[in-house]
């Protein structure tokens, strides 16, 4: 029988955080993981480079049932925070736009300063190894671990850092929500989120002529509007536009597209319609838009003819289609390619200062598990580092 103070479930972003604040004074921490490398979703992130957090985080670039539940953790462990923890290490690293930070050269820059912190902390790490059972007794909890560092294990906390159903194929899975339940918690409907969106074959085979083309544009989605890249494949939509989008959107409701959103699309075709009205509208559209795309948009939408025998009206009705061009999604590409999980644990049984469950002393919920799901951009680490510190500070001051 091996005792410790807390036992964490994940060695990802949240686990690993609130293992170095865990085991801060002295607590015995024991991080364990299915996996045979620490910070896997790390690993992979950004393209290899980490976006490890936005400057511009709060709490409104979150979605949840409790949209305020957020503003505990982020307020108190922000992204100066984590900052100055990258930079004690001489991580270097740079904003690629909208406060998104990444590293210079690896992420797993970033998993080396976490396992370094462990280090210094003395939080032991099982990798290879998975959660048999756990129970509730008279001093906490009573553990059994199965594979590579199989034992029964007695601890006051007990932390899931587990995350959510997305990216299966490097092993995730629902086991943190089977777990909230066992332990009476609510866990709110889940669902892919940050996640490309699929369309019918009607619709597709047009837009397999277009895989490959970006374009600059805001989708919306009922009263949700983001600006940024969208990205035509095979499969339908996808870019930093539509996986943001995705979020909000659900099955039957249209996203509106508008291509060109910051500029003055009538005013443009005017001027080159002033310019060279021989011109084909496929052509002058193609000086605006991707010329797959121009070519695409003038022969769906039956836009043929030179612009300089366009009127007023007809530019004003093209320019508007531009900037109004609604699809109808039929599913999402799904948990295979989602970045993360949209719900997860009920805020409303969780502290939402120190993430312990309302009911179960010594339970602690934190990351991805949570329903607390951020924006694409930097802002689901901020919470995984936020809502870790949050747990292992809680569960070092409860030592002493």
């Amino acid at each position: 029988m091996e005792r410790f103070d807390t036992v964490i479930l994940g060695a990802g972003a949240a686990g690993m955080m609130c293992a170095i604040h865990a085991g801060s004074r002295g607590g015995r921490v024991l991080v364990v993981d299915h996996a045979r490398a620490p910070g896997e979703k790390i690993r992979i992130s950004g393209g290899g480079r980490c976006n490890f957090t936005n400057t511009g985080t709060s709490a409104r670039n979150f979605l949840s049932g409790n949209p305020h539940f957020a503003k505990s953790a982020l307020g108190r462990y922000t992204p100066r925070d984590f900052i100055a923890l990258v930079e004690k290490h001489g991580i270097p690293y740079h904003e690629k736009t909208l406060g998104q930070l990444f590293c210079d050269d690896s992420a797993k820059d970033i998993i080396a300063m976490l396992l370094d912190e462990m280090a210094r902390a003395a939080c032991s790490l099982r990798l290879g190894t998975t959660l048999a059972g756990v129970a509730r007794n008279d001093d906490g909890f009573a553990i059994t671990l199965a594979g590579d560092g199989a034992a029964e294990i007695r601890c006051r906390h007990f932390v899931v850092a587990s995350g959510g159903k997305s990216i299966p194929k490097m092993g995730a899975t629902g086991l943190g929500y089977q777990i909230a339940d066992q332990f009476g918690l609510a866990v709110t409907e889940t669902r892919p989120a940050l996640v490309p969106l699929t369309f019918g074959e009607d619709v597709l085979a047009g837009f397999r002529e277009l895989a490959g083309v970006a374009v600059g544009a805001r989708a919306t989605c009922g009263k949700t509007a983001f600006d940024e890249a969208l990205l035509f494949t095979h499969r339908g939509l996808s870019g930093p536009a539509i996986l943001q989008i995705s979020s909000y959107w659900r099955e039957k409701e249209p996203v509106r597209i508008a291509f060109l959103p910051r500029q003055d699309v009538f005013a443009a075709l005017r001027a080159a319609r002033q310019e060279n009205g021989r011109r084909s509208i496929a052509n002058t559209l193609g000086d605006l838009l991707p010329k797959r795309l121009a070519a695409y948009l003038a022969e769906t939408q039956g836009w043929s003819g030179s612009i300089g025998a366009a009127s007023d009206k007809r530019l004003a009705a093209i320019a508007a289609a531009i900037q109004d061009w609604e699809v109808m999604p039929i599913g999402s590409e799904g948990y295979r390619t989602a970045e993360v999980t949209l719900g997860g644990v009920d805020t409303a049984g969780l502290n939402s200062k120190t993430m312990e469950a309302r009911a179960v002393a010594g339970l602690y919920f934190i990351g991805e598990v949570v329903d607390v799901t951020g924006w694409l951009g930097g802002y689901n680490f901020q919470w995984a580092w936020s809502s870790g510190w949050a747990a292992g500070t809680a569960i070092a001051e409860s030592a002493g």
